[in-house]
């Protein structure tokens, strides 16, 4: 299916495709959602978002993941940097996941500074631990995963001119971030991380040792159930800017984008059916519930597909 996928986008350079395949590795193994939903996108277009998913993964492991041995995280996010930086003028590079985004950056003419943006929020996990507000936290979120939902958002096309569409694109992008926040909660903090603004926590009467209480005893308390319940609010909120933007979408992309909602807000549900306790297990959406939602998605990804080949109903594409 991968030389399918790669021969659809025109990917004909045998060291480009190992590139792309080594990011489509990346997505299978880590992205489970996204790579499920990035399967009901049209052939000619799957290769792009696993470029950009594998890049964002593979810069967030050289933080988060930096395997065994003496490593240095800032030192080798500089050197990503530099790769990034030298691809995107380039166009191609000597590292397989950077010469597949750089190649997908310029086929859809993506902005350095999406890069950019990205490269800093990695930075700020090196030294920043707490957000003391929402503004603070949403610079991170900005460059973490605002900027990952513009980036995949020319892959996507559009009916709208892209401007239009940018903020719920940017938005689809935030809310996975903040619901991966809410779910990660005990992970984060075994990283030495908090994720969740500091002054909404204290209305509720939470602070970091609070939080650390629940995360040594395997269960919430209940100031920390309803700062949890606040945050689950806060974060449909998100979701419901997003999906007003799938209609802005091209129809053959508007499947894979919903269904990407769907299972991602559907950790949300999952949370709340465990009585909002984030510290007694990881909220995740049960495997037959996936394939039930995938399975719908995929009739009207074919159905998006044969109205797109029609005389008369193509969709418009924004090229700009």
């Amino acid at each position: 299916m991968s030389a399918r996928e790669l021969d659809a986008a025109g990917i004909t350079d045998e060291s480009l495709r190992l590139a792309y395949r080594r990011c489509r590795a990346l997505n299978a193994r880590h992205g489970r959602t996204y790579f499920l939903a990035t399967r009901l996108l049209p052939r000619d277009r799957r290769s792009a978002v696993h470029a950009l998913y594998g890049f964002a993964r593979w810069t967030d492991d050289l933080v988060d993941e930096p395997g065994p041995g003496p490593v240095d995280p800032a030192r080798d996010l500089d050197a990503a940097a530099d790769l990034i930086t030298e691809g995107l003028a380039s166009g191609t590079s000597a590292h397989p996941v950077v010469a597949a985004v750089a190649d997908t950056a310029r086929r859809y003419r993506l902005e350095p500074e999406l890069f950019t943006a990205f490269l800093h929020s990695m930075r700020m996990d090196l030294h920043v631990t707490d957000y003391p507000n929402r503004a603070a936290l949403a610079e991170y979120v900005h460059g973490s995963a605002e900027v990952i939902g513009l980036q995949v958002l020319p892959v996507l096309g559009t009916v709208v001119p892209r401007e239009e569409a940018a903020p719920h694109a940017a938005a689809l992008g935030e809310a996975f971030q903040l619901t991966n926040f809410l779910r990660d909660v005990s992970e984060d903090l075994d990283r030495g991380r908090v994720y969740l603004p500091a002054d909404e926590l204290e209305s509720f009467g939470v602070d970091r040792d609070r939080l650390q209480w629940c995360r040594d005893r395997g269960r919430t308390d209940d100031a920390v159930r309803r700062a949890v319940i606040h945050q689950a609010a806060v974060i449909r909120g998100v979701y419901r800017v997003a999906a007003a933007g799938i209609p802005m979408l091209d129809p053959v992309s508007r499947p894979c984008v919903d269904t990407a909602l769907v299972l991602y807000s559907g950790i949300l549900d999952r949370i709340a059916e465990q009585d909002h306790d984030v510290f007694a297990a990881r909220a995740t959406v049960p495997g037959p519930q996936r394939a039930r939602v995938a399975g719908t998605a995929l009739a009207r990804a074919w159905w998006a597909r044969q109205g797109a080949g029609r005389p008369g109903v193509s969709p418009r594409l924004d090229t700009a």
